[in-house]
């Protein structure tokens, strides 16, 4: 489903949104940058991929060059995402002309080598030419920034990222003519085209060899995997998202005490969490995945995650005491969607884990969630990835419609003065009393009757282009847009006067 969207000279027109209710447009560049903040690019509750991606495509057309490079850039370096920001490469390469904006883009937007295939495969589909051969009218600016790429990769990172696949590593140095930087990077190209880079030390390739060996009996292979489990572990080669993934695996292998002393200590190193750049949900599907397990270590690892998120949001701010804060989750049936295709977190987790994020670092907070009715829930500060856990377990005791309307007027029915009212949803609300109310109406009454000076920000957790309520600062109404505890950094902006695209906009090229 598309929508007609139209603007009026003082700003949006009403449309209507996926579920039916009346909703507001979002302009060009705040559609594009939400769209991009929560694109998977995976068949969702209310969008196909495929619909995403056109209307993505349609996005970048409409929005100046500069704005949307600064987008692919804020995506991969802020936002920690591969897919989308070489979707935003490749369709700006398609109609920008005339400088050497697009090659620039690509060298830094391309940080690992299997992006470069990845770009590859999109342009093929992008330019709908069928087959490898048909890439030889790549585009030169396409063409420029990714042999730059190319001389940023050593033997290893071309090794572990030489996938099979409709275009390989080989494929794309014979495509790109990358010049190599020296006579041993001209080697690595060599063994790249003949097939000879050596196998790369990582933990796939490891348990991978191990996994083809026989074993007399199950006790003796278990007994292997252990010890293997405990060299990755030991070697400091396990990199920081493998070990979030294979935290369960590490222990069902059944490892020593000091091999799990070496695992939290790995997890809640301050530097190791910064510099892993994992987005919040990735500690909540680890904290999961390890409370399946049958273990008596089961209790320290667990808070060994709560401090790690912890590390990982220590730069949000938050407020203090002095100020009133509602934190309002989404929990309605369109929000039990799963972020991609190959995860179990779905958008009404990533609500939930920024919401406590966010509960953790306010001094005054009443938090709470929202579907047929609206709750509040007491919960202790601290406990993050708990509290997640907590909201989980009593979702159903709300319903799973979308009345969001319903935690602005308990706010004016109880003459209660909020200053900053957040809420985490896919803005897709509607109500299903059939009283009429919606959350624009109940937020200008409360404005009105109650708190002029309150603001009401929008978490949007799926950009589908409309919002319940006019993006309006005269309204104090923000959107803020993702999945990333980035999502943070959009909110001082706009504490400081800023706007949603301001983070964008700071980005250098």
């Amino acid at each position: 489903m598309r929508f007609n969207f139209t603007f009026r000279k003082n700003g949006p027109a009403a449309v209507v949104n996926h579920a039916g209710a009346t909703a507001f447009a979002l302009t060009p560049p705040l559609e594009l940058y939400a769209a991009v903040a929560t694109a998977a690019l995976n068949d969702q509750y209310y969008e196909t991929a495929g619909t995403r991606l056109q209307r993505l495509r349609a996005l970048v057309a409409q929005n100046n060059p500069r704005f949307v490079a600064q987008l692919a850039v804020y995506a991969r370096e802020q936002l920690n995402l591969r897919t989308v920001p070489l979707v935003l490469c490749v369709e700006l390469a398609l109609i920008h002309r005339g400088d050497n904006l697009v090659s620039r883009l690509v060298a830094r937007v391309v940080q690992r080598a299997d992006e470069i295939t990845e770009l590859l495969a999109f342009y093929t589909m992008a330019n709908e030419r069928a087959g490898v051969k048909r890439l030889n009218r790549l585009s030169k600016q396409l063409q420029k920034g990714l042999a730059l790429a190319f001389n940023r990769f050593d033997g290893y990172q071309l090794a572990k990222y030489d996938r099979a696949g409709f275009v390989r590593l080989r494929d794309a140095l014979f495509l790109v003519h990358p010049r190599p930087k020296s006579a041993e990077q001209q080697a690595l190209f060599d063994q790249l085209v003949c097939g000879e880079l050596p196998t790369p030390y990582t933990w796939e390739t490891e348990l991978s060899a191990l996994g083809q060996q026989s074993f007399a009996t199950a006790a003796e292979q278990q007994a292997a995997f252990r010890g293997k489990w405990v060299e990755l572990v030991g070697s400091g080669k396990l990199g920081y998202m493998a070990l979030l993934r294979n935290l369960r695996n590490i222990l069902e292998a059944d490892v020593s005490a000091e091999t799990v002393t070496q695992v939290c200590r790995a997890l809640t190193d301050e530097r190791a969490v910064a510099r892993s750049r994992q987005l919040p949900f990735r500690f909540l599907a680890a904290y999961r995945e390890v409370l399946t397990v049958q273990s008596g270590y089961v209790a320290t690892v667990l808070d060994a995650l709560e401090q790690a998120i912890a590390y990982s949001a220590q730069n949000l701010r938050g407020f203090g005491a002095g100020t009133r804060v509602v934190v309002a989750c989404d929990v309605s049936g369109s929000m039990q969607q799963p972020v991609s295709a190959r995860s179990k977190v779905l958008l009404y987790d990533v609500g939930l884990v920024l919401g406590m994020l966010l509960q953790s670092r306010c001094g005054n907070v009443t938090t709470g969630m929202f579907g047929n009715t609206w709750k509040r829930v007491a919960l202790p500060k601290g406990q993050v990835l708990r509290n997640v856990q907590e909201l989980y377990r009593r979702e159903g005791e709300v319903g799973y419609s979308t009345n969001g309307y319903l935690v602005v007027k308990d706010l004016r029915l109880r003459r209660e003065v909020a200053d900053k009212v957040m809420v985490f949803t896919d803005c897709q609300l509607w109500n299903s009393t059939g009283d009429g109310a919606t959350l624009a109406r109940e937020w200008e009454k409360y404005r009105r009757e109650v708190a002029p000076q309150a603001r009401l920000y929008l978490f949007d957790l799926a950009g589908h282009g409309t919002v319940p309520v006019e993006v309006k600062e005269q309204q104090g109404v923000a959107l803020i847009a993702g999945w990333s505890d980035k999502v943070f950094d959009v909110l001082q902006s706009l504490e400081n006067g800023g706007t949603a695209l301001t983070e964008i906009e700071k980005i250098e090229l």
